[in-house]
């Protein structure tokens, strides 16, 4: 009985997105991103490596899944340099990187845009305080 009540979710494996055309949204996230693609399905899949994480993109399946996605944050080291190489390749934010949390040992730092199929994203940072 301890298994059962110990037991929670914890890893994440793979990652949908919905996207209405897959070829532009694969140059979006290969290109523009610069995520590492891994494989394609055609005509309707791709697979791409976020650190471990897959992100698939796909055609929704049936009516009731044709929806944005949940935001996805991206962690990255210095905000200000993953936005500026972003911008440079053509990425639009809707935010631009901003403080939104002091997190006691670092402050908190979040920049949103969207991809080429509308759905909404995020940079997130833990940027070091200033001595």
């Amino acid at each position: 009985m301890t298994a059962i009540h110990d037991f929670g979710l914890s890893a994440i494996e793979q990652i949908a997105i919905n996207a209405h055309d897959i070829d532009r949204a694969v140059n979006f996230y290969r290109d523009k991103l610069g995520m590492k693609h891994l494989f394609s399905v055609p005509p309707n899949l791709a697979f791409f490596d976020c650190d471990g994480i897959r992100l698939m993109l796909s055609l929704p399946a049936r009516p009731e899944f044709d929806h944005p996605s949940s935001i996805i944050y991206f962690r990255v080291d210095d905000i200000q340099q993953a936005y500026r190489t972003l911008s440079e390749r053509g990425v639009i934010f809707e935010e631009t990187p901003a403080f939104v949390a002091d997190m006691g040992s670092y402050n908190l730092w979040i920049g949103a845009f969207r991809d080429s199929e509308n759905n909404l994203l995020a940079l997130m940072s833990h940027v070091a305080k200033p001595t």
